[in-house]
């Protein structure tokens, strides 16, 4: 039966080309604008590491001045002084821990003829890459060892390793950042978070670097940072070492602890360095304290999620509803315009439910038209925002959760909105059209 329904909602749908287009096309623009704006928040809102979201967590210290303020909910700084971070770091090696921040430099090949390329890269320990997951395609992250004495080691992306190279095993092969030569250990595998996680204060959805350098190397080599600096104290810092025993706050720090036990142990030890801290008279705050947020915390804590993205998934759902406000009364007209032919079907048995039935599957026809025609335009827009807007390259692309929701809502909300409709066609009374045949 279901068949043949299908089967009548196609042909009536034929028999008016014309309403039947305009309610296609106020679908699809309902769906495409809808699914644009709902693509943004789910992105925006996915978990960049499910496996280990809530073992990831990011450190903040209280440990400003006693009548600074940071523009955050609870007032706590995002990120922490050098000396807080390499004092934290020496401490705890039973667990995954790592300190880092951004920097960046002219990158080239140890060919002559090879034109420097600027690149971002990431100063930190060798935890880092085993605590996010990242893989290496060859070779492997430098030894405990470098974590200690620094040495000119390197780990770059598959992607750079194309640019430098053309690809394969470069393991060995030497490359310049700047001036300084560095070996390279290890070449990881394409790794594109998002949100980009673990460092939200150089952006959210921005691509990772593609250079990453053993921390130890941060003081000899005097590594300016290339994200946040925030101060709150008056210092006279002239040299680069000034700056590494200053209050300055730019480094981000992350733990991972896999149980509670271990948070409970961590969160102990931390409460401990923040009393010391406070009798040695830098952390001038009552409220002195640390915070540990997990990945999903994290991201609630920093607005990743704006009001704005839900508001516009708000505004663009109301769109559809107008959308299908119209197709309402487009489907009314048509329906009724069929009333002496259902009547007809009536008068020669069959049923009210029948005729309901057979009118929402023909609305549910209707709707995954419009909705696959949505999805294009969808796409269309999603496009257009990658090609005029910087950073929309990760945000702006669906996935298959999205791609499969597009038609299903888009034949849901149609058949909630074609109910009415339906139901006034089949309370048609045969007899009245009857008299007219």
């Amino acid at each position: 039966m279901f068949t043949y329904y299908i089967k009548l909602a196609f042909k009536s749908l034929k028999k008016t080309p014309f309403s039947t287009s305009l309610m296609i096309l106020a679908i699809a623009c309902g769906i495409g604008i809808s699914m644009t704006a709902l693509t943004l928040n789910h992105v925006r809102s996915a978990d960049p590491i499910p496996e280990k979201s809530g073992q990831l967590f990011s450190l903040q210290l209280q440990a400003s001045g006693k009548h600074s303020t940071w523009q955050t909910s609870d007032n706590v700084p995002l990120q922490v002084t050098y000396q807080d971070a390499t004092n934290i770091m020496r401490t705890l090696p039973e667990y995954k821990h790592t300190p880092m921040f951004k920097t960046g430099y002219a990158v080239r090949s140890s060919d002559p003829k090879f034109a420097p390329l600027i690149h971002s890269a990431r100063v930190t320990n060798r935890h880092f890459f085993s605590m996010f997951n990242i893989t290496f395609l060859y070779g492997s992250v430098w030894s405990e060892k470098v974590d200690e004495n620094p040495a000119n080691l390197v780990v770059i992306s598959e992607e750079l390793n194309q640019k430098l190279f053309g690809g394969g095993d470069n393991t060995g092969e030497k490359i310049y950042l700047d001036k300084e030569a560095f070996r390279i250990v290890g070449i990881i595998n394409p790794w594109a978070p998002s949100p980009n996680y673990y460092d939200l204060n150089n952006g959210v959805f921005v691509d990772p670097e593609h250079v990453f350098i053993p921390f130890s190397l941060s003081a000899i080599t005097e590594l300016n940072s290339w994200g946040n600096n925030n101060g709150w104290k008056e210092e006279a810092i002239h040299t680069y070492q000034a700056k590494l025993t200053s209050e300055n706050l730019w480094l981000q720090y992350w733990f991972e602890l896999p149980n509670k036990e271990a948070y409970e142990h961590v969160k102990q030890h931390l409460t401990g360095y923040v009393a010391q801290q406070k009798k040695l008279g830098r952390f001038e705050r009552d409220d002195a304290r640390s915070v540990l947020r997990n990945v999903k915390e994290w991201l609630a804590y920093n607005n990743v999620v704006g009001d704005d993205s839900n508001v516009l998934v708000g505004v663009s759902f109301l769109f559809l509803s107008v959308c299908l406000v119209n197709t309402i009364g487009l489907l009314l007209a048509k329906f009724l315009r069929s009333a002496p032919n259902v009547g007809v079907r009536r008068a020669l048995g069959a049923s009210k439910e029948q005729v309901f039935s057979q009118h929402l599957v023909e609305v549910g026809v209707l709707g995954l038209l419009g909705g696959l025609l949505g999805l294009v335009f969808a796409q269309v827009g999603l496009i257009l925002l990658k090609t005029h807007f910087d950073g929309y390259d990760v945000l702006a692309t669906m996935d298959l959760t999205m791609l499969l929701s597009a038609p299903i809502i888009a034949v849901v909300a149609t058949v909630l909105a074609g109910i009415y409709p339906a139901w006034r066609v089949c309370t048609t009374l045969p007899s009245i059209y009857l008299k007219t045949q």
